[in-house]
C-alpha cells in the first residue's frame, strides 16, 4: 500500500479491516488524488481528533511526527469492496489542509463541520463558514482546551400537587 500512494502505512496489519495510510500535510492532496484515481470513489466519513491531552505515545508509523490534531478520512472502493483510512497529522500552529472538495464534492459539509468544531481550515474550500455554531461564536467547541463555561439550567416552577 505504501508503494502505491507514497505515504507511510499504519502498522503491518489493517485496522478493523481497513488499510490505514499516513500522508504528511504536504502530501495530503496528492495522496488523496492517487487514492481517488485508484477507485476509492466514496468518502464515507471525515472528522478530526484533538490529541492535546493524550500525549505523544500514540500508535503512528515510524517517521510520522505526532501533532496536536489529526484529520481522518474514511474511503471506500465499491468495485473492490475495500476501505481505506487516511490519517494526517495537523500542527496546532498552522491548522490548515487543502480541501478535498474537488475530489469528493460531498466533503464540503464535513470539512465545514471540522472547521467549526476544531478550527482546522481547508484551503480552496468553496464556503468555509460555520455550519453548527453561530458565525460570531468564540472558539471551537471540540478542542480539548475549549472552556465550556457554565450555563445555568432554568426550570419552570414545578408543582408538588398531583
Amino acid at each position: 500500500m505504501a508503494e502505491r500512494y507514497g505515504a507511510p502505512v499504519g502498522g503491518d496489519r489493517p485496522s478493523r479491516g481497513q488499510a490505514v495510510i499516513h500522508p504528511s500535510p504536504s502530501q495530503w492532496l496528492d495522496v488523496a488524488a492517487a487514492v481517488r484515481a485508484d477507485g476509492f470513489d466514496q468518502l464515507i466519513d471525515f472528522t478530526a481528533v484533538d490529541y492535546l491531552t493524550y500525549g505523544a505515545d500514540r500508535s503512528l508509523p515510524e517517521g510520522v511526527q505526532p501533532e496536536r490534531f489529526e484529520v481522518v478520512a474514511s474511503l471506500m472502493s465499491h468495485e473492490r469492496r475495500e476501505r481505506l483510512r487516511m490519517r494526517v497529522q495537523v500542527p496546532a500552529d498552522d491548522p490548515t489542509l487543502p480541501t478535498l472538495f474537488d475530489l469528493w464534492p460531498g466533503s464540503e459539509s464535513l470539512e465545514r463541520e471540522v472547521y467549526d468544531m476544531f478550527g482546522i481550515a481547508f484551503e480552496g474550500h468553496p464556503d468555509l463558514s460555520r455550519i453548527l455554531m453561530p458565525e460570531d461564536w468564540p472558539g471551537y467547541p471540540l478542542r480539548k482546551d475549549y472552556d465550556s463555561g457554565r450555563i445555568p439550567v432554568q426550570f419552570k416552577a414545578a408543582s408538588n400537587v398531583r
